[in-house]
């Protein structure tokens, strides 16, 4: 068990060690950052375009974000947990700024099932 904490921390470090320095320009840009941002900070826990596919995201019960309950939350909400944080899922403020949390969550919005 604590092989597979070690590992997820690993994960975690190495995914926000990745730099992700964007401007919005415009909403077309912000859905691409968005997803840029995503894969760099957010994929190894969320899994592609938050799916929730990949072994960690199983092993940690993570919901897919295009899921009713995660949509469901507004924009407000979602950037309260990216920002700070919520469980399992730590606290992205001081790794993120405020435009890239927004893009984020801009992008995980884009994901409701349609």
């Amino acid at each position: 068990m604590r092989s597979v904490r070690f590992f997820v921390v690993v994960l975690v470090v190495l995914a926000l060690a990745v730099p992700g320095a964007f401007a919005a320009d415009n909403p077309a840009k912000e859905k691409k950052e968005g997803k840029e941002i995503f894969a760099k900070k957010c994929q190894a826990c969320h899994g592609s375009e938050g799916a929730a596919d990949t072994t960690m995201a199983k092993n940690m019960k993570v919901r897919p974000l295009s899921s009713e309950e995660v949509q469901k939350q507004s924009k407000e909400e979602l950037i309260k947990i990216t920002s700070d944080g919520k469980g399992k899922m730590p606290a992205f403020k001081s790794k993120m700024s405020k435009d890239e949390i927004q893009d984020v969550v801009d992008y995980i919005k884009s994901l409701k099932k349609k």
